[in-house]
């Protein structure tokens, strides 16, 4: 930890902040009283208080004095108020973990004390049930000692991928926008099964646990989708007459021509465009 200081400031403390919070304590790496959050709202601190017993505050500079890792969880149109608050109060001793998307490290750095080392992260949704997984990169003055100690921090609400900068744009479409593009073929996938004359009820749960139970055996049975695919698709049967009409309408095509669009948004948000 940067410095050898334990207390982890996590500023805008929303549903991912609060996953953080919650994947630290029940990991027993912290304890609540190294931990201190700052949310806009005096009530959301309470409530943060009262649920975690961590410390809270409405105060930003507060919240950050004395703390090894820095962890900006705000929404990125907050960024600029959030550094003009506390840019200049922050120590090269601390490292800054940015959460907040498509915010560059040069962006960060221009707006901090000099030599302060930032590492930026993409984390997805499923971080709030401690199955996330986030992309992480080093700024300029980030070394390998803040690098692992950012990577540690997000460790306990899922896996880590260290990636060059250069890709984050492309871990945002793929795995940060990910969720969304699940959820609609779940989506789809039930209306099919009450197209069929299944109840909603019945075909959600089909759904939703035939998901999770095929990304249970690709993670942890180590097995490739095509593995997966071949398991349930005999000759002649009811696997591949369906698969032959989801290539026919251009399934695959349409998921590489989605997620190059994301990236592309994404570059154009990193660039500052509306």
């Amino acid at each position: 930890m940067a410095g050898e200081r334990r207390t982890i400031a996590i500023l805008g403390a929303g549903k991912i902040g609060e996953a953080l919070i919650a994947g630290l304590l029940s990991s027993g790496w912290r304890e609540p009283g190294e931990i201190v959050a700052s949310c806009r709202r005096s009530e959301r601190a309470q409530e943060l208080e009262g649920r975690h017993g961590i410390v809270t505050t409405v105060s930003n500079t507060q919240a950050i004095a004395g703390a090894g890792v820095v962890v900006i969880a705000v929404k990125p149109q907050d960024i600029d108020a959030l550094l003009g608050e506390i840019g200049a109060v922050l120590a090269p001793g601390q490292t800054v973990l940015s959460i907040a998307a498509a915010i560059p490290t040069a962006a960060i750095e221009a707006r901090v004390a000099p030599g302060v080392p930032v590492v930026r992260a993409m984390p997805n949704t499923p971080s709030t049930v401690h199955e996330g997984i986030a992309g992480l990169c080093a700024g300029a003055h980030a070394t390998d000692d803040d690098l692992a100690a950012a990577e540690e921090v997000l460790s306990h609400v899922g896996a880590v991928v260290p990636v060059p900068e250069a890709a984050m744009d492309a871990i945002t479409a793929v795995s940060g926008s990910g969720p969304a593009y699940f959820a609609l073929l779940a989506e789809a996938m039930i209306e099919a099964g009450i197209l069929l004359g299944l109840s909603r009820e019945i075909s959600t749960q089909l759904v939703v646990q035939t998901m999770l139970g095929t990304a249970k055996q690709a993670r942890d049975e180590r097995m490739h989708p095509v593995e997966l695919r071949e398991m349930v698709t005999s000759p002649g049967g009811t696997t591949i007459s369906a698969i032959r009409e989801l290539e026919r309408a251009g399934v695959r095509a349409a998921f590489l021509n989605a997620i190059q669009a994301a990236m592309d948004r994404s570059r154009e948000l990193a660039a500052g465009e509306p």
